[in-house]
């Protein structure tokens, strides 16, 4: 087959790379002129996902994968366009559709009869059916189920991770018509292997969802729960605080039970994906209040995992405080939605002096994002963890001379690595 891959970011290059792979003929395309010559380099634009340099020169050098910036070079030859163009929002998650909507049109110029467009970029419930397919019609004259066929096809894949996941985890599609449908069963069969996993109620593969509106769901569901269930678990740890109960046991036992699985604790929801989808999700149902709920109620735990460490260092004004990790996540560049900036502000509101440290980002790439950068062997007075990074786990006082209190907020750290300090944990006093 012939693909074109519309935006080569960190889903959508392995993504390519991952097609081409499989023998076919594959156009990425994207605005950055700078990320298409890297391609067309055979060299990763951004670092940290596993495989992908290997895998992305191999495909290159045999011919199967070259980048654009044009949609007239790929789309009119594409069997297939798979678009991958981000979903942007705003603090509260509101979605802003500028991006997708200009790719959307500009791949509405070139499409041609017979292709399969499969949008992979969440959204909320109804918008392949009410916007994308009006879209693409009104700007290529063509007709929906008759011409070309629509589906959404989700990613459910972690950035780091992303050739493994892919292979892990059902590839759902929802089609528009079931002629769709079944195009797109086809095509990602054609393009994606899977691993065998006995503990589903069916086989691992390409599984039809029935309609673009149930494939549109599930993403949002399966990453609402994620949200949810961290609220309850992090409310479950702020109850057991003020008890002198060690929450951590306290899930271990309760999922114990096959019909338990309570989440973990922590100081933040961050990233793209866990706090973003659930205010999608409440775009299309606003009076979905366990949702919102957990959102507040995770949204609100950087002030409490500050308010932790001001309970036990005292007051923090002038105090020199660093936050350690500007990433959402441990092992991972991203600090989209990261609780670093809550983290900050609270204690910056609180008169602290405060700096951040993150073993990703350099003290220019801290700045920029609007940071006092940090570096370990400088004296502080008190220290939050706020990313789970493997590093962190062998911090000592060493590392922070001076630091009477630390707060971590991932349970990366230990007691026994603060002999001098007093150590605290979220849910475990």
């Amino acid at each position: 087959m012939k693909i074109a891959v519309i935006a080569l970011g960190k889903i959508g290059l392995p993504l390519a790379v991952q097609f081409g792979s499989k023998g076919h003929e594959v156009v990425g395309v994207d605005v950055n002129r700078t990320t298409v010559d890297l391609i067309n380099a055979g060299l990763e634009p951004f670092p940290g996902e596993a495989h992908l340099q290997q895998k992305l020169a191999e495909v290159v050098g045999n011919g199967n994968l070259r980048a654009t910036t044009d949609y007239a070079d790929a789309v009119p030859d594409a069997d297939a366009v798979v678009v991958v163009v981000p979903l942007f929002v705003d603090k509260d998650a509101k979605p802003d559709f500028t991006w997708m909507d200009d790719a959307t049109a500009e791949l509405a110029k070139y499409l041609r009869p017979d292709t399969l467009v499969s949008y992979e970029t969440t959204l909320p419930v109804g918008t392949t059916r009410t916007r994308w397919k009006p879209a693409l019609e009104a700007g290529s004259g063509l007709v929906e189920g008759r011409d070309f066929h629509l589906v959404f096809s989700p990613e459910r894949v972690l950035t780091g991770r992303v050739f493994a996941d892919l292979r892990k985890y059902p590839k759902l599609v929802g089609g528009l018509s079931k002629l769709g449908a079944e195009k797109a069963v086809s095509f990602y069969e054609a393009v994606l292997d899977f691993d065998e996993r006995h503990d589903l109620g069916r086989p691992n593969g390409v599984w039809d969802l029935g309609s673009a509106e149930a494939s549109e769901l599930t993403k949002l569901a399966e990453t609402t729960y994620r949200d949810v269930n961290i609220g309850l678990a992090n409310q479950f740890a702020r109850f057991a605080a003020t008890k002198s109960i060690d929450i951590y046991s306290v899930i271990e036992a309760a999922n114990s039970q096959p019909y338990s699985h309570i989440h973990t604790p922590g100081i933040a929801v961050g990233g793209h994906c866990i706090p973003v989808y659930p205010r999608l999700y409440l775009w299309n149902d606003p009076h979905a209040t366990v949702v919102s709920a957990a959102r507040e109620a995770n949204a609100g735990m950087p002030e409490y995992t500050v308010g932790l460490l001001e309970g036990a260092y005292g007051e923090l004004k002038d105090q020199k405080v660093v936050v350690l990790g500007a990433a959402y996540r441990g092992g991972v560049k991203e600090s989209a939605f990261s609780g670093v900036f809550d983290t900050v502000s609270s204690l910056e509101a609180r008169g602290a002096s405060v700096s951040v440290h993150d073993p990703l980002y350099n003290d220019e790439e801290l700045e920029k994002m609007g940071f006092r950068a940090h570096t370990l062997g400088q004296p502080v007075d008190a220290a939050v963890i706020q990313a789970d990074h493997a590093e962190y786990r062998h911090l000592t006082e060493t590392d922070l001379p001076g630091v009477k209190v630390v707060v971590d907020g991932r349970r990366v750290s230990a007691k026994e690595n603060w002999k001098s300090a007093t150590y605290r944990v979220i849910g475990q006093l």
